[in-house]
């Protein structure tokens, strides 16, 4: 009998053990979802036009049911912001010194701050949104946003430079505001159709979370489009057949879908990773935690929208307000606003062992060797191309120059969604701080897009030059012998060739080296006779100071012979 009791209980403990591992939960219907909410697609645009006075040029279009709101511009770029509301509301600002702010004459907008009131200013323009950019690009020679807001609560600036770059003219189209990273943007929340539940009953907190959406296949959407605020994330999307889901911001995220994906940065689908064909609550949630092998998810979210386009915002848990995540930001990168994020890390060597070291100097005859790698999200298996690359000095008087690079082998295993390549810094002789650059495509099934481009500084030197060394001679004892040898035998000819000269001269052996006449020119070499000479000296001689004992003079007939 207790043999029985103890399988039952085992048996017990297995099933609550199975049971935990794969946790569901069943939907309500809720006004407010505390993960995910409805964002509207507006008319909109924006560019990269600043005036000649570093000036920015926004319209900000309201749109109200509700009629509060506040503008914070205390951290702004200097900017001219054009309001304009179809009806009647009040707004509070905070303005700085280089913020000024037109309304219109007839403006239903009513506007209370105490700071800077003669930066709000008023005049005619039009209200029609086409008209007013054609205004505003007359008026202050470009427009550089347009942007059109549902119950704004609160706008506020990041500061970001708000540069969309290829764009020149502000052609509108419909858009999601919060992909505009230059502005914080507070609306009062739209009123879906939403199912929530959650097994999860605290945040949490550093872990990681998973989230499913789940969108009936009695509803109509067929373009749906995610923007994730939210870090360290899993999400599971599921729709009726022909749904495409496009996520704004795919690097925040790891995701699976049974529908095509669509990413900014590629202009092709990407096929559903998951098939399921029931859209049933419980069963989509099972398939999410097989899916990303977990035990349990934070949110499961089901929604029927009304319309065919539909833009989803997941953010954070209580969050109040939702802001557009900024580019990520790395000392490599340039990329436009919600491209993958890009790392490049120089290297030192071929087998790519010795990072080098941002601030290092680089001599110019060293060869450099770079690895270029993107944020891997989802189960998407990215390859990299690159397209070229540049280098751009930083100085007063700035230079472009071409960078020639070798492609270096690089196997999936060892450096998967990554590309590596080298060059040599030749050319880059003077010692100047570089801005080294390169342009990439991002590859998935053969398919490539824009990858944007990545960029690292770097500092260049000239090599040391050493000075030539003198060419050292190293001699054996045979060596030295035969340099003694070969002097001793010169000597000897040199002694013997001057001793035949002698011979053949007449060359006097004994020459008085105080003779006056070895002083005359030709008489050493001359063969005349010399005269005797008095071994009687005169008195004169004898008296005389200068006189030399022993010496000899020369009769003229002589010295003339």
């Amino acid at each position: 009998m207790e043999g029985h009791v103890a399988r039952f209980a085992l048996l017990l403990c297995i099933t609550a053990a199975a049971s935990a591992s794969s946790q569901t939960c069943d939907p309500m219907e809720v006004n407010d979802n505390p993960w995910v909410y409805v964002s509207d697609i507006l008319i909109g645009c924006w560019t990269s036009f600043i005036r000649e006075d570093k000036a920015e040029v926004h319209i900000l279009n309201l749109n109200f049911t509700t009629t509060m709101f506040s503008l914070e511009m205390t951290n702004a770029k200097p900017m001219n912001l054009i309001l304009t509301s179809r009806g009647k509301s009040y707004g509070a600002h905070v303005l700085n010194t280089d913020v000024n702010v037109y309304i219109n004459n007839d403006s239903t907008i009513s506007l209370h701050g105490n700071q800077h009131r003669n930066n709000i200013h008023t005049q005619d323009f039009p209200t029609e949104d086409e008209e007013l950019v054609k205004w505003a690009t007359q008026e202050f020679g470009g427009v550089t946003s347009f942007t059109t807001v549902r119950n704004l609560r609160s706008m506020s600036s990041t500061g970001a430079k708000g540069t969309q770059p290829g764009s020149r003219s502000c052609i509108l189209r419909n858009e999601d505001a919060l992909e505009k990273h230059f502005m914080k943007i507070e609306t009062a929340r739209r009123a879906s159709f939403f199912k929530f539940c959650s097994p999860q009953q605290e945040n949490p907190g550093d872990k990681a979370e998973l989230h499913i959406i789940n969108i009936p296949d009695n509803s109509i959407t067929r373009n749906v489009s995610l923007r994730i605020d939210t870090e360290k994330t899993s999400v599971f999307l599921r729709g009726p057949q022909g749904t495409t889901w496009t996520i704004i911001n795919p690097q925040h995220a790891k995701f699976g879908s049974t529908n095509d994906i669509l990413l900014p940065t590629f202009t092709h689908r990407i096929l559903p990773f998951v098939t399921l064909d029931s859209d049933n609550a419980e069963e989509v949630q099972k398939k999410a935690l097989d899916h990303f092998k977990a035990s349990t998810f934070t949110s499961y979210t089901e929604l029927r929208p009304e319309d065919s386009m539909v833009s989803l915002v997941l953010r954070k848990k209580d969050s109040g307000v939702v802001e557009a995540a900024p580019s990520p930001v790395t000392p490599i990168t340039t990329n436009a606003p919600h491209q993958m994020p890009l790392l490049m890390q120089l290297y030192t060597s071929p087998d790519y062992r010795s990072p080098l070291d941002p601030t290092t100097k680089v001599q110019s005859d060293k060869r450099i060797y770079a690895e270029i790698s993107v944020h891997t999200f989802g189960n998407i298996a990215l390859t990299i191309k690159v397209i070229s690359c540049f280098v751009r000095s930083t100085g007063s008087c700035p230079v472009l120059k071409e960078l020639p690079f070798m492609p270096e082998a690089c196997s999936l295993n060892s450096c998967p969604s990554s590309t590596r390549l080298s060059f040599s810094l030749d050319q880059l002789q003077e010692l100047t701080t570089w801005d080294l650059e390169c342009a990439v495509k991002l590859c998935h099934s053969e398919k490539c897009g824009d990858g944007g481009r990545v960029k690292r500084s770097l500092e260049v030197a000239q090599p040391c030059l050493q000075p030539p060394t003198p060419p050292c001679f190293d001699f054996g004892l045979p060596g030295v012998l035969g340099i003694a040898f070969g002097g001793f035998l010169i000597g000897v000819l040199l002694i013997g060739a001057l001793w035949f000269i002698k011979i053949k001269t007449g060359y006097p052996t004994g020459l008085d080296i105080s003779s006056t006449a070895a002083n005359l020119p030709g008489c050493p070499c001359s063969g005349a006779k010399r005269q005797p000479v008095s071994t009687n000296p005169s008195p004169s001689e004898n008296s005389s100071a200068n006189a030399s004992i022993g010496s000899t003079q020369s009769t003229p007939t002589s010295s003339m012979a």
